[in-house]
């Protein structure tokens, strides 16, 4: 039985009919159709950014744009379909004998034998001349219609990194002699002066020109407080984004890297020395210990919160349970101190630099299950707490540093 006899004898044995393929039915567009929904991308980018694209654009998607209307302008026939739609008259005016030229026809059936008939037939030109097809979704936003970024920061080079050069070798050295460490990047750590790591990278935020910003919402209006930024990169380039941007890039994927306990102390003694008229004020530093039932917390040895007050305590923590500074919890006070002629805030900063490895790593989330991480819950003996305030009220606490495993204050 010769091939082909086997071929018609398996063809015609189909008693569920599942060789009948037929044929499907197509929605294509055709040229002229595709042609406009091109141009129209770029009427709706005019609407969205009131001007053309542009050639020197850093964004691709709107260079493809400018490439797309360059390509139509300079075809004829392509103008001529779409000259009725150009609403914003981005296209060149047409003389009589342009006008009167018989647009192009594409035939629907095209017979293909080879492969020359594939690459001269009409529809396969049509896609070719718009190179920008290929990046064209349907289905997904333009990029237009989302909210583009203020500002996209580009590196560039550090004209005088020769004088940042010394500070990058001696960070390095210092996080290897452990003086400095690598800690998670939290959102008040973003501080002008300090360090950090980027993608691997070190990084020194030099200035923010901080400014402020009001923005209008159905609720009401906010303060929005952000600026550009100086910021040198140990790889000898420089960056000038946005504080925001800096901020999130740092959350996304980041860490701060601490200061040296000694610098850390020679600032807040100068600060802490240094009271002026402005400085002075009354508040009270406070000592308050948990009445949460979360077992997690409870379970917690020795665990108090130390921090400052402008108002009564009693009036302040009223609201403990309602509050993820107070782990949503009530509180007990355990020690209160009513502060005179001294700047309470720099005397608290000290507490917490100078409990600052016993600090509570603890997550907690509000009544709108917005999480927070509260850091002035320290896990300590409270005769510690106290004798440490006595050194800071004296101003001998720099010369002191906490012993976490003997659970006491020795001499540097």
């Amino acid at each position: 039985m010769d091939k082909d006899k086997i071929l018609n004898e398996i063809f015609s044995n189909d008693p569920f009919g599942l060789l009948n393929v037929k044929p499907k039915s197509s929605n294509n567009k055709t040229p002229d159709e595709r042609l406009l929904a091109s141009f129209n991308e770029i009427i709706d980018f005019i609407d969205k950014n009131g001007r053309e694209p542009e050639s020197t654009a850093s964004n691709i998607l709107e260079f493809q744009l400018y490439s797309r209307l360059k390509n139509i302008i300079e075809d004829n026939s392509k103008v001529i379909i779409l000259k009725s739609h150009d609403i914003y008259n981005i296209l060149p005016e047409l003389n009589e004998n342009i006008v009167n030229e018989p647009k192009p026809e594409y035939s629907s059936k095209v017979e293909i034998n080879s492969l020359d008939d594939i690459f001269e037939d009409e529809s396969f030109k049509e896609m070719t001349t718009d190179e920008e097809r290929l990046f064209v979704f349907n289905h997904t936003p333009k990029h237009f219609e989302r909210e583009e970024a203020d500002f996209v920061a580009r590196r560039k080079p550090c004209k005088n990194f020769h004088e940042y050069e010394p500070l990058f070798k001696q960070v390095q050295q210092e996080i290897k002699e452990g003086k400095r460490s690598l800690i998670a990047f939290k959102q008040d750590n973003l501080i002008e002066g300090e360090f950090y790591v980027h993608n691997g990278v070190l990084l020194y935020l030099e200035k923010v020109d901080f400014q402020k910003q009001v923005q209008n919402f159905q609720s009401g209006n906010r303060i929005r407080i952000d600026g550009r930024t100086r910021s040198i990169f140990e790889n000898g380039t420089e960056s000038q984004m946005l504080y925001r941007s800096l901020y999130k890039i740092l959350l996304s994927n980041g860490k701060a890297i601490t200061a040296t306990q000694e610098a850390v102390n020679i600032k807040l003694q100068n600060n802490f020395n240094d009271i002026t008229a402005e400085d002075q004020e009354s508040g009270f530093i406070y000592i308050l210990k948990s009445l949460s039932t979360n077992e997690k917390i409870s379970s917690i040895d020795n665990l108090y919160k130390i921090g400052f007050s402008t108002i009564p305590l009693e009036e302040r923590i009223k609201n403990a349970e309602k509050e993820p500074t107070y782990l949503m919890a009530p509180v007990k006070i355990v020690s209160a101190y009513k502060c005179y002629n001294m700047n309470p805030q720099k005397f608290e900063q000290l507490i917490h630099n100078f409990f600052g490895k016993v600090c509570l790593n603890f997550d907690i989330y509000d009544e709108k299950r917005i999480r927070h991480s509260p850091r002035e819950w320290f896990i300590v003996p409270l005769k510690i707490i106290e004798k440490s305030i006595g050194l800071l009220i004296s101003g001998d606490i720099v010369k002191y540093q906490y012993e976490e495993i003997k659970e006491m204050i020795i001499t540097k």
